[in-house]
């Protein structure tokens, strides 16, 4: 870069450094050049010189004078030769320079004359280098440094490459038939692996297919399984409650069956017949059985009880299978009574309905023997008499161990107990006390057949 200034009748030329931009102070001998300079300057680049044959071809002229040691060059042939560099903070100029203020003619000739060889040097400089020309002297120390180091790097790679070269100089002459060899049989070789490729590509192509096939598949089995487990938490719901139930029956049948072992060993005749004694009188589910002047029993209670009786009786005949001969009984609560077979429309009632309203003694025994005990009646509880017998011969006959503990005959019972008495079951000439005996131990027989009975049939 370079410019013209005019002061006081000299005019002073300075360039431009294209680093830093600061003006320079060029050397005087910079300021004129010969053929001779400037062809050592371009001998060592062809380019150059061939640039220059085909200037003076075109007819460009380079001329210099011996006289005057200087440098003519004409403008066209200097833009052909050199590279012209703009300045950087200067607008751009036509010719390259500006002429500034007036000035004589020998002196615009040799400001011309001096630019035009001070720009071709520079451009020169340039064309030969990847540097632009021309350089302070701290930017020119600058770029040696980096000159220098890069130099250093260039230097270090080529004795790398002198080294490597040695070594390839220093091997064996190469086979080259067994290379030709080694280089068919990797081509096989990769002809081979370029098919298996081929074969594996296409298998994997066959694997993706099949793997969207499972991912397919698979989600149908997640649903399935979806599926499954909510039924199977419905059959598990169904199971507990199924579980639940099954064990609330179990608990039902096991509760049946303790009832039913306690009802098995329940004797069912003790419960529903239970014969007992309240003093003088047996008792027959509480009722009593007789009557003394000094407790006079309710005839609605005596009947109640031989309701019970003939029951009982009835009950144990019908258990064993066993018909009474002579008489038929007819269980028929507090009017129970017995039907003679001999005679059918004679029956025989077991129950006494009139009521005594007068407690003299005499009076009442001589109202009783005239009025109030019939002839049926003790009839009736000498049938009875003769049916127990009969049921004792009936249990004999299959048990001949049983007894009973005391022995009735033709309407009579007899104690056993050591006095040997004979006890009639007849209210007519008897007493009330004798009477009442009578019946306690007729209840005591019954108990007697009830526990052997129930011994025998307790699990039928």
């Amino acid at each position: 870069m370079a410019s013209a200034k005019e002061g006081r009748g000299t005019t002073y030329v300075s360039f431009v450094c294209q680093r830093c931009y600061q003006p320079l102070k060029l050397d005087h001998s910079l300021l004129s050049l010969d053929g001779e300079t400037i062809a050592e300057l371009t001998a060592p680049f062809p380019e150059l010189k061939a640039q220059r044959d085909d200037g003076n071809e075109s007819g460009g002229k380079l001329n210099t004078s011996s006289n005057q040691s200087t440098v003519t060059v004409e403008d066209e042939n200097v833009e052909h030769a050199c590279r012209i560099i703009p300045p950087a903070r200067l607008q751009s100029l036509e010719g390259g320079f500006t002429v500034i203020g007036d000035s004589q003619p020998n002196n615009t000739e040799s400001l011309s004359h001096r630019l035009k060889v001070t720009t071709l040097l520079f451009d020169i400089m340039s064309g030969q280098s990847e540097v632009d020309h021309p350089l302070c002297e701290e930017c020119t120390d600058t770029l040696l440094d980096q000159l220098d180091e890069q130099l250093k790097i260039t230097e270090d790679e080529l004795k790398d490459y002198k080294v490597f070269f040695n070594k390839l100089n220093d091997k064996p002459a190469l086979d080259t038939e067994g290379l030709s060899k080694e280089l068919t049989d990797l081509r096989k070789e990769e002809e081979e692996l370029i098919r298996k490729l081929e074969e594996v590509e296409k298998e994997r192509e066959n694997v993706a297919k099949k793997m969207e096939m499972e991912k397919e598949r698979s989600k149908q089995l997640e649903e399935e399984e979806r599926k499954y487990w909510l039924e199977y938490s419905e059959y598990q719901k169904e199971l507990l409650e199924c579980e639940d139930d099954q064990q609330s029956v179990d608990n039902q049948m096991r509760y049946a069956q303790a009832q039913l072992d306690k009802l098995k060993k329940t004797n069912v005749f003790n419960s529903t017949f239970h014969i007992w004694h309240k003093g003088h009188f047996g008792t027959i589910n509480n009722f009593r059985l007789g009557r003394l002047p000094s407790v006079p029993v309710e005839w609605s209670e005596i009947n109640a009880a031989w309701g019970q009786t003939v029951l009982l009786l009835h009950s144990l005949a019908r258990k064993m299978n066993l018909t009474f001969e002579r008489y038929r009984l007819v269980p028929y609560g507090n009017h129970s009574y017995l039907e003679s077979l001999t005679d059918k429309s004679k029956d025989l009632p077991l129950k006494e309905s009139l009521k005594m309203s007068v407690n003299n003694r005499f009076v009442n025994a001589l109202f009783i023997y005239l009025f109030c005990f019939s002839i049926r009646f003790d009839q009736a509880m000498v049938g009875f008499l003769d049916c127990l017998q009969q049921f004792k011969e009936a249990v004999a006959k299959v048990d001949k161990r049983f007894c009973l503990p005391y022995r009735m005959e033709k309407g009579k019972i007899y104690d056993s107990s050591g006095s040997g008495g004979a006890f009639s079951i007849k209210i007519q000439f008897n007493s009330e006390e004798q009477w009442t005996k009578a019946l306690k131990f007729v209840l005591t027989n019954l108990k007697w057949g009830l526990a052997w009975v129930s011994s025998q049939f307790t699990e039928k």
